[in-house]
Order: C-alpha cells, then sequence, then structure tokens
C-alpha cells in the first residue's frame, strides 16, 4: 500500500508530541501514585481539539478520522500512557456515532469535544469476560420505560462519567445469544446507579475503572441507541473495529517511548571504560526492538487509515491489537533489562511504562481472542 501521514497529519502528530511531552511529566508520577485521573490535563487537551477528533463537525468535532486518533494516542501514550487515557473520556461516542439517531447525536456527541461531559461504555461483567454474549444485565420493558438491573466490572470511566452506553439484555426469550442484546444510553446522575472505583492496578492508573451496578433503575426508552432492539452484540462488533485500534497504538507509544529511554541511556551509560550502546548485544537489542515498533506501527496506521476508507478488515485489526500489545510488553522488558537496577527503580519512569504496556494485551479483547478473530478469518467461519 502506498501510504504517507499528509502534511495535516504530521501537524497532528507533532502538535500532539509537544502537548504531551510538555504538559504530561507535570502530572504523571501524581497521578500514577495516588490514582487519580488528570481531569485539568483532560480539559486542556479538550481547548486544544485532540478529544473527539473523529467526531463530526456537524456535532462539533474536528470531522477528522480514526487514523488521526491513532497518531494522537501514540503520542500521548509515547510520553505516558496513564495521562493519554485523556482520549477515552469519548469512549462509547462510536455507538451514537455509527447507531444512534440523530436527535442522540446532536444532544450527546457535541459535548465531548468541548469537555463538558466525559463518557464511557459498560461491557464486561464480573461472569461474562470475553464471552460478550452471555452479558446478563437486564433491561426489562414497562410503558415507556426501561428498567435496568445487573453489575459490570473493569469499566473505564466509570466512575467519573456524565453517561454509558450499556450493553445489556433487552430479549430474554430469544433463541440466539447473539440477537438477544441492545445498547442503552444512561446518565449517571439516575437513581440506581452506583459506581466503585476499582484501586491498586497494577498500570494505567490515571485511568478512571470502575464497578458498577444499575437497581432498578429507571431509563425512558428513547435511550435506546438506534431504532431496533437485538442488534448490540453486531453493533459492539463494528465499535470494537474502531476502538482497538486506538487500544494497540498505545501499546506501540508506550514501546517508542521505551526505546528512545534506551537509546539515550545506552548512549550514557559507561561500562568497562565505554557506553554501553557500543557492546554488540545492546546494539542488537535496540534494532530489534526498533523494527518491532515499526512493524505494529505499520499495521496499526493501515488498521486505521482502511477504516477512515471504509473498509473495515476485522483480521487486520486484530493483527494490529495483538502484535502491538505484544511488542510494547517485550520492548519495554528490554528497555527494564537494558537499564539493569535503574530500569526497577520508580523515579526512573521505566517500571511505569512496564506495568501500562500489560494492558494493551487484556482490554477490549484479549490477545488470545484476537488471535481466535484472525484465524477464523483464515479459515473461514
Amino acid at each position: 500500500m502506498d501510504f504517507e501521514l499528509t502534511n495535516e497529519q504530521k501537524d497532528i502528530q507533532k502538535a500532539a508530541r509537544e502537548f504531551a511531552e510538555k504538559r504530561f511529566p507535570e502530572v504523571a508520577e501524581e497521578c500514577d501514585l495516588n490514582e487519580t485521573f488528570p481531569k485539568a490535563l483532560w480539559k486542556k487537551a479538550c481547548e486544544l481539539g485532540f478529544v473527539g477528533i473523529f467526531i463530526p463537525e456537524a456535532y462539533g468535532g474536528p470531522g477528522l478520522g480514526f487514523l488521526e486518533h491513532a497518531l494522537i494516542t501514540e503520542e500521548f501514550s509515547r510520553v505516558d500512557a496513564g495521562c493519554g487515557c485523556i482520549l477515552t473520556t469519548t469512549l462509547g461516542s462510536e455507538f451514537i456515532l455509527f447507531y444512534g439517531r440523530e436527535e442522540q447525536k446532536r444532544k450527546y456527541l457535541s459535548l465531548l469535544p468541548r469537555g463538558e461531559a466525559i463518557m464511557g461504555m459498560a461491557i464486561t461483567e464480573p461472569d461474562a469476560g470475553s464471552d460478550v454474549a452471555s452479558v446478563s444485565t437486564v433491561a426489562r420493558k414497562e410503558g415507556d420505560h426501561y428498567i435496568i438491573q445487573g453489575n459490570k466490572i473493569f469499566i473505564t470511566n466509570g466512575s467519573i462519567a456524565d453517561y454509558l452506553v450499556i450493553l445489556c439484555v433487552t430479549n430474554e426469550e430469544g433463541r440466539d445469544r447473539s440477537k438477544r442484546h441492545s445498547p442503552i444510553l444512561v446518565e449517571t446522575n439516575r437513581e440506581g446507579f452506583e459506581a466503585n472505583p476499582l484501586k491498586r492496578k497494577l498500570g494505567m492508573r490515571a485511568s478512571d475503572t470502575a464497578e458498577i451496578s444499575f437497581s432498578e433503575m429507571k431509563v425512558p426508552r428513547e435511550n435506546l441507541v438506534g431504532e431496533v432492539e437485538g442488534e448490540g452484540f453486531y453493533q459492539l462488533m463494528t465499535v470494537f473495529n474502531h476502538t482497538r485500534i486506538a487500544v494497540a497504538i498505545a501499546g506501540v507509544g508506550i514501546a517508542q517511548g521505551g526505546l528512545e529511554k534506551a537509546i539515550q541511556y545506552s548512549k550514557q551509560r559507561k561500562q568497562f571504560g565505554s557506553p554501553i550502546g557500543s557492546f554488540q548485544g545492546i546494539q542488537f537489542k535496540l534494532a530489534e526492538m526498533a523494527s518491532l515498533i515499526e512493524a505494529a506501527r505499520v499495521l496499526c496506521y493501515q488498521a486505521a487509515w482502511m477504516v477512515d476508507h471504509g473498509k473495515i478488515d476485522p483480521k487486520l485489526i486484530s493483527m494490529a491489537k495483538w502484535f502491538a500489545g505484544e511488542v510494547g510488553v517485550r520492548v519495554i522488558d528490554e528497555v527494564v533489562q537494558i537499564h539493569g537496577g535503574y530500569g526497577y527503580l520508580g523515579e526512573y519512569g521505566i517500571e511505569r511504562l512496564y506495568r501500562d504496556a500489560k494492558l494493551v494485551e487484556i482490554v477490549e479483547g484479549t490477545k488470545e481472542i484476537e488471535k481466535l478473530i484472525i484465524a477464523r478469518e483464515l479459515l473461514g467461519r
């Protein structure tokens, strides 16, 4: 594929890098240690147009694409992936963008780029995990309302979101498990909603993660995303084919940030009278790391470019998600090794990269699920 970033995309990339390099170090360590969401940083990113860049101009966004979103995500993650979570404040907006009614798009999407609301999507349940079709949170119909009962776990922005898109069972009697669910938009200030932040996470501690519960929560029927019930599973798969690219490129950004630290350290650190970068063993490590990162980056960029051109390839997207996650973990492992004992100390910021990288292999489809998708696409379902 003949591919090169446009001048506008390069400018966005440069601006994102400069913003992250200037602003993230001021709060990154504090947010990690205290497990706090960087709200002021998010507000500033919204002012500068980094948040919700794929939201069309008609709904208050810049009207660019998921490749531009990936470029910003990569640069943010390169400096600090935890602070980079400010971009996930639009998570779930894809449901509304692709399937929402016009009034839903106008009412909810415009709030996100302006920094007037935070969004999320609630899919995962304690007993469901990767088996999305077994989601059991129920939305039963009573008159012109849904009454929602159930629990969700590991929900990004769960305790700070103003509204969430929740995957619920709306047809309990449906024989086809993949046609029982529907996405319903829920304002978190409704009676019956409760969120408990999950603490002591391994990494990405600046990102709010919560367990949420719905106790006979009353929601208007008009909050159904779209016109028809029962399409939630297939709608979610489409959403994942967009959001997984951002998760994947975060792994690339983390790896790139680690590689740059390793290169700098290899030039400065001396052993046996010479910089360690002069040793073939270190040179091989750096060469392998750079090659892996570039391969993962190209996969992610291609997947994002194809999505923006209306060409959804689940196989390619899953390849990008699996490979970028594995590259992130593998590269940062080598970065720690090159730094030795200093890489093990918190003050150098290397161990935070290590902790953050692992999430890419787990969130929005584990690497095992991604491999399963790839294999099914290769073999035919």
